[in-house]
C-alpha cells in the first residue's frame, strides 16, 4: 500500500509536514509505504499526477488561512483532471484520501469541509472523515507532536490504511465517477 503526501504549505518543513509526519507514522504501522511532497519546493504539476495515479491514498495538508486550505494547494487541485470533458487523467477518482490542516486555533476546523466537499463532490475521491485538525496547542514545537496529537495522527494513519484498502477492494467505490 502506497500513501502519498502532499504538502501544500509556503514553507517547507513546517507544521503542516510535523502533522503529515504523525500521520504517516501510523500508516507505516499498518504496513503502507509513504512518500511525501511539498508544494513549497515546486514540484513539477504533472508528475504530482503521475504520484497520485499511482498511489492507494492521497493525503493533502495545507495551513489554514482564512478557513480554507492554502493556494499552493488550490491551485494543484486546479490543474488536476477529473477524466471529464476530455480530460484524459483522473487521478484522485476511486481514491482514498485524507485531509490534514494546521491553524493557529481551533477556531478553523470547519476549514476542512471546504477540502473535504472539493475531494469528494468534484473528483469522486473517498474521503477520511473526520479530518485531521491540530492547532499550535497540539505542538511541543514546530517539529514535534504532543503526545495526544501524535496518537490522533498515527489514529488517522491507521483509519487510512483500512479505507484505501476497502476502496481498492470495492469496484462500487472505484467505479464512482465525478458527475458534472
Amino acid at each position: 500500500m502506497q500513501i502519498l503526501a502532499i504538502v501544500g504549505s509556503p514553507s517547507v518543513n513546517g507544521r503542516s509536514l510535523t502533522a503529515v509526519r504523525g500521520l504517516l507514522a501510523g500508516s507505516e504501522e499498518a504496513g503502507a509505504s509513504s512518500t511525501v511532497l511539498e508544494l513549497a519546493s515546486g514540484p513539477d504539476p504533472e508528475k504530482v499526477q503521475d504520484a497520485m495515479e499511482v498511489a492507494d491514498a492521497v493525503v493533502f495538508a495545507s495551513p489554514t488561512y482564512r478557513a480554507r486550505a492554502s493556494a499552493l494547494l488550490k491551485e494543484l487541485l486546479e490543474a488536476t483532471q477529473r477524466g471529464l470533458h476530455g480530460e484524459t487523467r483522473a487521478p484522485l477518482q476511486g481514491k482514498a484520501a485524507a485531509i490534514v490542516q494546521t491553524g493557529a486555533s481551533a477556531h478553523h476546523f470547519l476549514g476542512l469541509d471546504d477540502l473535504r466537499s472539493v475531494l469528494a463532490g468534484f473528483f469522486a475521491a473517498q474521503v477520511l472523515a473526520p479530518g485531521l485538525y491540530l492547532e499550535q496547542a497540539d505542538y511541543v514545537d514546530r517539529d514535534t507532536l504532543r503526545k495526544e496529537a501524535a496518537a490522533t495522527a498515527a489514529a488517522h494513519g491507521r483509519a487510512l490504511v483500512a479505507l484505501a484498502a476497502a476502496v481498492r477492494n470495492s469496484e462500487a467505490l472505484t467505479m464512482l465517477r465525478p458527475q458534472v
